[in-house]
């Protein structure tokens, strides 16, 4: 081989650097610390079953508090990546849906909230996916409503596992807190319900 002359498995001049491999987009520290609060969705329910809210509200912290961290990490360490943009709504969703189930079955939160929220979320994936296969694609952004209401969401579901793992009891806190879910759960739900609408009828 002549000098200068690119070897086996060398771009040819000009042609763009490969990117990343799979393995190397999937391993980043951001989508480690997602993968492991993601883990810490069997570990939350296992506790609150258990009846140990104060290791479950402990865990929850620690997840809320990794949400923060990987999305730190990817803007400071470039490493953002379409694996971590997907699973890391994912992770969070699953475990605030995961721990709203499982307090309302041990009955610290009430049933029917814990059916709205459900509901809300599949009412959303469902539109979703119709959006999909009518040949739409689907922009997934928050609206103002949504992010309200997630906000209230975490903080509802925190005060509960402290209140009923660490004490002490607060009532109307938690009441309050309880109808104001439930107010922008229905609002965000009927918002995308409406956005969703909007772009079918845009369709005929």
């Amino acid at each position: 081989m002549a000098a200068g002359e690119p070897g086996p498995g060398t771009p040819p001049p000009g042609a763009p650097a490969p990117g990343p491999s799979p393995a190397h987009d999937l391993l980043t520290l951001p989508n480690i610390i997602t993968f492991a609060r993601l883990l810490a969705v069997p570990a939350t329910i296992w506790l609150i079953l258990q009846k140990r809210l104060d290791l479950a509200f402990l865990v929850f912290v620690a997840a809320g508090l990794s949400d923060a961290l990987d999305g730190w990490l990817a803007r400071v360490m470039n490493a953002r990546s379409q694996i971590g943009a997907l699973l890391d709504p994912v992770a969070d969703k699953a475990l605030l849906v995961s721990v709203y189930v499982t307090l309302a079955a041990i009955q610290v939160l009430p049933d029917w909230l814990a059916i709205l929220v459900v509901f809300r979320d599949v009412l959303i994936v469902g539109g979703l996916l119709l959006l999909w296969m009518v040949g739409q694609r689907p922009v997934i952004q928050p609206i103002l409503v949504s992010k309200v209401n997630t906000a209230l969401q975490i903080g509802l579901a925190a005060l509960a596992l402290f209140t009923a793992g660490l004490g002490p009891a607060m009532p109307l806190a938690l009441e309050t807190l309880v109808w104001l879910v439930a107010a922008t759960t229905l609002a965000s739900g009927i918002a995308y319900v409406a956005g969703a609408a909007r772009r079918l009828k845009g369709l005929d």
